[in-house]
């Protein structure tokens, strides 16, 4: 099937074809008509499977331009994902009419003002910066005849239900609204039974395809030893792009700290940072500037980032829908990768749900050196750390005797023959920032 068998538009499908696209993927297939037709729909689809053009496409087309007046609108739940689909919206929407906006936080409230004077028909944007503009008056949504929520568990899960059920009172009665979501709890279904009418169900059951193209692995560690075995991975993998995800912003700002200093090119991405970081972080990883970015949970949907070739869970998802989201950021348009899940020996229980979850047993591959080597290896050097008195006493009585054992060999010995320096051996570091050509 084409676009054209599905009657987008002649300007936006041109406009697809400039971009690479030319065949629509399934939950376009069946979500285009639909949201055409105006019938609420609920289509749960994963992440990574084209929704952004599932209803973005009907959406452009429905706008009419000659009116000066905010006609629809699309929440999601990051600042990040919001900038996604508004530079997909721009792409397309070129040789249209069609005026959209992208209205998130960290950007300055007062220029977004100004820009909404000039009457965008379409605006993609987070919930409270949104709900900003309605309470200072700048924005009129009364118009606004077609919603979508995107990642729409996302943004319950968030804590977002009370801001969108003010916007979903701000805008027009007859209203079309659309959910699209990767899972389907009770509160997406609450949520439809209130506000929808007799909406349209589709289910994308593609995980499996996502997942067939990447290769999982899990490795045994302990938490002294994670650090140097995410170290001894990347030597050995040298991926073009990696991401890294820790469980909070406190520890993926160390860790990426901790892996610059060890000269990898590595930056974090988490919610602490202001938008102007991490937009700035983004770009630099997506011109491959940096090979390793260390992130939460923040980056693990939504964001759609070209060539990343591994993705390293440093610590394990807290489930299976948080596995797959993450891991999915590699393995996509056609491409492999590669997952790799560290547990600790506490943690294998977690992972034996996420096993039967996604229906599948994950390889283990070791290191160099096992958790128990190297644990008994920190344990051994910390144990060898004399106190400062004792290390005192210690190197005396070492010095006297080899003072002794001097004394008695100079009798015996050609006073004149040097005794040879014996070199430590150092281990020369590879350049752990090196990165590897991609094949």
């Amino acid at each position: 099937m084409t676009f054209d068998d599905l009657h987008v538009l002649h300007e936006l499908t041109e406009a697809l074809a400039q971009n690479g696209i030319k065949e629509p993927t399934p939950v376009q297939e069946q979500a285009i008509p639909v949201v055409r037709s105006g019938s609420d729909a609920i289509v749960q689809s994963q992440t990574g499977t084209g929704k952004t053009l599932a209803f973005l496409l009907p959406m452009l087309e429905k706008i009419k331009t000659g009116a000066d007046a905010v006609q629809a609108l699309v929440v999601t739940p990051t600042r990040e994902l919001a900038q996604q689909i508004a530079k997909v919206a721009s792409l397309i929407s070129g040789e249209t009419d069609v005026r959209s906006l992208l209205i998130c936080g960290g950007q300055d409230i007062e220029r977004q003002k100004e820009r909404l004077g000039r009457h965008p028909h379409l605006i993609i944007g987070t919930p409270g910066r949104l709900l900003d503009h309605l309470r200072h008056h700048s924005v009129d949504f009364s118009h606004v005849n077609r919603i979508v929520l995107d990642e729409a568990d996302e943004m319950l899960r968030m804590g977002f239900i009370g801001d969108v059920e003010q916007l979903l009172a701000s805008i027009a009665g007859d209203h079309q609204l659309l959910l699209f979501s990767a899972t389907m709890p009770d509160r997406i279904k609450g949520l439809a039974h209130r506000y929808m009418e007799r909406p349209v169900s589709i289910h994308i059951a593609s995980e499996h395809i996502t997942l067939d193209s990447i290769e999982q692995v899990t490795v045994d560690v302990t938490d002294e030893t994670k650090l140097d075995t995410l170290c001894e991975l990347v030597n050995k993998y040298r991926p073009y792009l990696a991401m890294i995800f820790c469980h909070t912003r406190k520890r993926a700002a160390w860790l990426a700290m901790e892996l610059s200093r060890r000269g990898y090119m590595a930056d974090a991405l988490h919610g602490d940072m202001t938008q102007a970081e991490r937009n700035r972080v983004l770009s630099m990883f997506r011109d491959a500037k940096l090979q390793l970015l260390v992130t939460t949970d923040i980056a693990a949907r939504g964001l759609d980032i070209e060539g990343v070739t591994h993705v390293f869970n440093y610590d394990l998802p807290q489930d299976a829908e948080w596995y797959i989201h993450r891991i999915g950021r590699t393995g996509r348009a056609g491409e492999t990768g590669m997952a790799i899940t560290f547990v600790t020996p506490r943690q294998y229980s977690c992972l034996r749900q996420i096993e039967n979850a996604i229906k599948k047993n994950l390889d283990k591959k070791k290191t160099r050196r096992s958790p128990k080597q190297r644990a008994q290896l920190h344990a051994r050097e910390a144990a060898e750390k004399p106190t400062a008195g004792k290390a005192k006493a210690k190197v005396s009585k070492i010095s006297a005797d080899k003072k002794i054992r001097r004394n008695k060999k100079s009798s015996h010995s050609n006073p004149h023959t040097k005794r040879p320096v014996q070199k430590k051996h150092v281990h020369s570091k590879s350049n752990l920032g090196h990165r590897a050509r991609r094949h």
